[in-house]
């Protein structure tokens, strides 16, 4: 696992009228050390978002609907973990939370034949007149990542 990437197991508490579950709590500061935004998106079956990265904020994802193949890539030169490529499958049927620190490249694929939507929180505010955001194009050489299904 990249270094500084953790991931939060939910409990859902189920009844007969559905469930509720906890994302991120103020008691938790590894996983958000401060609040910056809340957002929402959402994306069609298919469809890429790779990547990019930020230097000021940490990103906290969460995919309540869909299924996404999620690619992480630490550019931290300092990190014990530099170079390496992490990928984590999240949404309906894997529902986590993961944490993105920054410096670590992230994108995702819209896996099966439904929308999926994510919910993440970050610990900057988007600033429009300077965003913290750096792209890198979704097929890279220097990360190498194969968007391709492998079929076994």
């Amino acid at each position: 696992m990249i270094n500084g990437v953790q991931i939060k197991k939910l409990t859902k508490h189920c009844d007969d009228r559905g469930f509720f579950a906890e994302l991120v709590r103020d008691d938790e500061p590894e996983l958000l050390s401060r609040f910056g935004q809340a957002s929402w998106s959402m994306s069609y079956p298919g469809v890429i978002k790779a990547f990019h990265y930020h230097e000021k904020q940490d990103d906290l994802w969460f995919f309540p609907s869909g299924n996404a193949q999620v690619v992480l890539h630490d550019l931290r030169l300092d990190s014990t973990t530099a170079g390496e490529t992490d990928v984590y499958y999240m949404g309906d049927n894997n529902p986590i939370m993961l944490l993105i620190p920054k410096g670590v490249a992230h994108g995702y694929r819209v896996l099966g034949d439904k929308p999926a939507t994510i919910i993440y929180f970050t610990t900057e505010s988007y600033d429009r007149s300077n965003p913290d955001e750096k792209r890198i194009e979704w097929n890279d050489k220097r990360i190498g990542f194969s968007w391709e299904t492998e079929f076994r």
